[in-house]
């Protein structure tokens, strides 16, 4: 049983928190191929992983730890950007007008799972934006000298073909091996491993959970496919689902920020919407 969880909106649509209920109700290892948090609008986040010498988000700590055993977020999560607001400014690398990445963490599929401690030489890899200033704190905690430095998109897409797209392809092998998993998308991206097929689909948004038949999804994203997003061509949700009548639509219930952290309570509250996703599968 392969799971995919994507969001119908951008931004708070509710895909971790899905996610990690539905890790519960399946006790199946959950995976966030690609992430990315905010210096500015995440600085908690960003301040408890670099001061671990680590770059990762909420949202894998999450998932990692609802999954089953120990789980290291860098081990479900081999990519993460980390983002800076950039007031006043034209438009930055990846044409985003309000905020410019400022560095990739990319962990290889072999050293993550080999080595379980973070900070083990050649588990992780760096690429540094050369035309924003990179804040003292994650100078600090990471090598970023001897990281490459990019100021170009092409500069960029090269080392994402050379860097970015072999960590995702080893763990698209890795979910392959596997007779069970789940996948999060991100931002509102249909699919965020190229090639993936999952058994069945849920698209979250506030208040609603759409259900879709995986291989007519993953069909669709063909389709739908060729949209500039970010210097890489991928399918956005909405291009993908305006193809497709989902196989069921489910509203979810508000939660406080309380039981969003309660797992159980989490695969209680959204079970109506889980049940319809494995029925799908």
């Amino acid at each position: 049983m392969r799971l995919l969880v994507a969001g119908a909106s951008e931004v708070d649509a509710g895909k971790t928190t899905f996610t990690t209920g539905l890790i519960e109700r399946t006790g199946v290892r959950g995976y966030k191929p690609r992430a990315g948090n905010d210096y500015w609008y995440d600085q908690d986040d960003y301040r408890d992983a670099v001061d671990r010498g680590r770059l990762y988000g909420k949202d894998a700590k999450r998932l990692a730890a609802a999954a089953p055993g120990d789980v290291r977020p860098e081990a479900i999560n081999p990519i993460h950007r980390l983002w800076l607001p950039t007031p006043g400014k034209g438009k930055g690398l990846l044409g985003r007008e309000d905020r410019a990445f400022v560095v990739d963490r990319v962990t290889r599929r072999d050293d993550a799972e080999r080595h379980n401690a973070p900070g083990r030489d050649g588990a992780d890899e760096y690429v540094v934006n050369g035309t924003v200033t990179v804040p003292p704190a994650a100078e600090r905690a990471f090598p970023l000298d001897s990281a490459p430095t990019v100021e170009s998109l092409p500069a960029l897409n090269d080392l994402m073909a050379e860097r970015h797209r072999p960590a995702l392809a080893a763990l698209g092998e890795e979910i392959d091996t596997r007779a069970d998993a789940i996948v999060e998308s991100y931002s509102d991206i249909a699919r965020p491993l190229a090639g993936f097929v999952p058994d069945a689909v849920a698209v979250v948004e506030p208040r609603r959970c759409r259900v879709y038949d995986g291989d007519r999804y993953a069909k669709a994203c063909k389709v739908a496919s060729g949209s500039a997003h970010e210097g890489r061509l991928e399918e956005r949700v909405d291009h993908v689902i305006e193809l497709l009548d989902p196989v069921a639509s489910v509203m979810l219930p508000a939660l406080s920020s309380k039981e969003r952290t309660d797992l159980p309570v989490v695969a209680d509250a959204y079970s109506e919407a889980y049940d319809a996703l494995i029925a799908a599968v």
